[in-house]
């Protein structure tokens, strides 16, 4: 038996960091953005991306064999993905994400080991500085590039959550933790017939109007600054919470969804969204790793179960709950008041 077994894998995600790290440096460098111009060859995307020529020619080819580009007589272009997904000037655009992992977690994730022997974050706290979202909300340059990374990691999902049919039954929703936005924005691109408000911190507003006006909706969505820690979550047929719940501990949680339910009127819902684990807990691998990733960031924090999620909705005094599968590893459940 054991000639049939091969290694291949375990090397394969040993070495997955040279990979990663290659990305990140590839849109640190914007090689997608300027090949989105157009397709250059070897001498010219070295001279223009600043790369030795030690590394330029193996730089590159990775990125093929990766299949981020490809290269045709000596011509590099990108892959249709990374042309719609990796070029800044692009709508599409969702690289902050990966901008806050090679600025931030690409370093944190190598304490990963104390992490799991001491329960404590490894985030810019580990040396007495601010806390994530202190740190965050303090400094709006870096405010701005976390809530833009949050729009590219959560597109998809807030698409799907914007065409999912309940939407009929009410007139009004409130985004708690809403970001940039992008949530609020696709519900009500969507369902004209609604009014929504983004519920976040005083320093979100700006960023969350600008983006509202970008978008088209700025006639039917507001923001409501309000610290959701201190005060009631304002009143809506519908109060949504997306990647919000994981960042906090049990205690915390359930006061945030007891707060969702004192929110909404007898017949309303409650919309958690986040990657959740699979129940059996064996197949969302991003779940999973996403909740390592609270572990190295907060110092409670955790992902879970749509089950785990549904029982807390009940115990709040839900009537009824349900799971639903949005896209890639992002589910969300339903509670109804």
């Amino acid at each position: 038996m054991s000639e049939n077994l091969s290694p291949e894998k375990i090397l394969q995600i040993g070495t997955g960091f040279w990979a990663s790290k290659t990305l990140l440096s590839a849109v640190e460098m914007e090689v997608f953005t300027e090949l989105a111009r157009q397709p250059e060859d070897l001498a010219s995307l070295q001279g223009r991306l600043g790369l030795h020529p030690r590394s330029a020619q193996d730089f590159l080819d990775a990125l093929v064999a990766l299949g981020f580009l490809e290269r045709h007589d000596g011509v590099y272009s990108n892959a249709a993905e990374t042309d719609l997904f990796l070029d800044k000037r692009k709508p599409t655009y969702l690289g902050g994400m990966l901008e806050m992992l090679n600025h931030r977690l690409y370093g944190f994730w190598g304490s990963l080991t104390e992490a799991l022997r001491t329960g404590k974050p490894q985030n810019e706290s580990k040396h007495g500085g601010e806390g994530l979202f202190e740190a965050l909300y303090a400094d709006p340059a870096r405010l701005k590039e976390f809530l833009k990374a949050m729009t590219g990691l959560s597109h998809g999902a807030n698409v799907a959550i914007a065409h999912q049919e309940f939407w009929a039954d009410y007139k009004s929703f409130v985004d708690v933790g809403t970001a940039q936005g992008d949530l609020a924005v696709q519900i009500a691109k969507v369902n004209r017939h609604l009014v929504g408000s983004g519920y976040d911190l005083a320093e979100v507003g700006p960023i969350f109007e600008e983006y509202a006006e970008l978008q088209g909706v700025s006639e039917r969505l507001s923001f409501t600054p309000g610290n959701f820690f201190q005060d009631e979550i304002p009143a809506a047929d519908v109060v949504t919470m997306g990647h919000i719940l994981h960042d906090w501990d049990l205690e915390q949680k359930k006061m945030l969804i007891a707060k969702a339910y004192r929110a909404l009127p007898e017949g309303g819902a409650l919309v958690v969204y986040e990657s959740l684990i699979d129940d059996g807990r064996r197949q969302n691998v991003f779940g999973l790793l996403m909740s390592l990733n609270m572990l190295i960031e907060t110092p409670g924090g955790f992902d879970y179960t749509g089950a785990d999620c549904e029982d807390w909705m009940r115990e709040a005094g839900f009537r009824e709950t349900r799971q639903r599968h949005l896209v890639g590893p992002d589910s969300m459940v339903i509670g109804v008041k």
